[in-house]
């Protein structure tokens, strides 16, 4: 596809969204599969009004960053301390990959169970970056942003993926992520892709076993077919790129998995994430509860939404 996903790739395959990189507020309808009922939240605005303010120093960011990369692993931590920790863990790696300048200092005041969290996380950061590089938008999308199918839910899909795929759960749960941030992103690309996951109908029928391309079983187990027949087992960078026709799309997917196989804490991180829209203003937070029928200027949008 050719729109930036929830978390700033570019699909350019034949059947992701584009991602990602996180719409009349209300859900789009995820009629899971026929013996598949998926529940969804109640639409409720789940994100902060604004993007969160960060430390302009880089030590003092890492330390930030550190504490709340320890509240998301807190098993006793409130659901607001989670939210506000998620946002901004996602707005600091943000930053950091937009200053690379920052990264050591940043870095310094990570503790040692966390660096290789660390690292990965600014890696990604950079591998998206280049991957949306000269894409900057001078409007914003005909989006609607939703809340995601619960995150029970969508660990237990990625887990069924896997089971009839053999395609590893974090890998379908990063493509997520990328894609539409866990489903908050609700609309057709301009290749048509669709769901999810992002897949054009075409695709679609091939590999959903006549499901319905906008629920989250049949999109999640469809994508571990797709890989799978990719030949995931034996060229998993192959057929990640098969996903996305991009090196820098493959290593972003890469490096959220290995995150979220060597921690699978991070996930209550980064399902909470925001989605964020790369403009010629910067990024403009899309908050749950976004909805336009047609691209408008983003100048509009910022007069009545400062960020």
């Amino acid at each position: 596809m050719h729109w930036p996903p929830a978390y700033g790739s570019r699909v350019m395959r034949c059947c992701t969204l584009l991602l990602a990189i996180l719409a009349t507020f209300g859900l789009v309808a995820y009629s899971g599969s026929s013996d598949t009922s998926i529940p969804m939240p109640s639409p409720v605005a789940t994100t902060l009004p604004a993007q969160p303010a960060l430390a302009t120093d880089p030590a003092l960011l890492g330390a930030d960053l550190a504490a709340d990369e320890q509240t998301l692993r807190n098993p006793s931590a409130a659901e607001a301390a989670l939210v506000s920790a998620a946002l901004r863990q996602q707005a600091a790696y943000r930053a950091i990959g937009r200053n690379p300048e920052w990264e050591s200092a940043a870095r310094a005041k990570m503790p040692a169970s966390l660096v290789g969290t660390y690292d990965r996380n600014v890696s990604a950061r950079h591998h998206l970056a280049a991957l949306n590089r000269g894409e900057a938008k001078s409007t914003l999308p005909d989006w609607r942003i939703q809340p995601p199918a619960p995150a029970d839910v969508l660990l237990g899909l990625y887990h069924e993926a896997e089971a009839a795929s053999g395609v590893g759960w974090n890998y379908l749960a990063a493509i997520n992520l990328v894609e539409t941030g866990f489903g908050r992103i609700a609309g057709v690309s301009t290749a048509g892709a669709q769901g999810p996951m992002q897949f054009l109908p075409s695709t679609f029928a091939s590999y959903g076993n006549g499901g319905d391309i906008n629920s989250p079983h049949d999109s999640i187990l469809a994508a571990g077919r797709y890989l799978s027949a990719n030949g995931f087992a034996n060229d998993r960078d192959h057929a990640i790129f098969r996903y996305n026709n991009s090196s820098e799309y493959v290593g972003a997917i890469n490096d959220y998995a290995a995150v979220l196989a060597s921690d699978p804490g991070a996930f209550a991180g980064y399902y909470r994430w925001d989605i964020y829209y790369f403009t010629t203003s910067g990024d403009v937070l899309l908050p749950v509860g976004y909805a336009e029928s047609q691209r408008i200027p983003v100048a509009d949008y910022l007069a009545t939404h400062p960020q």
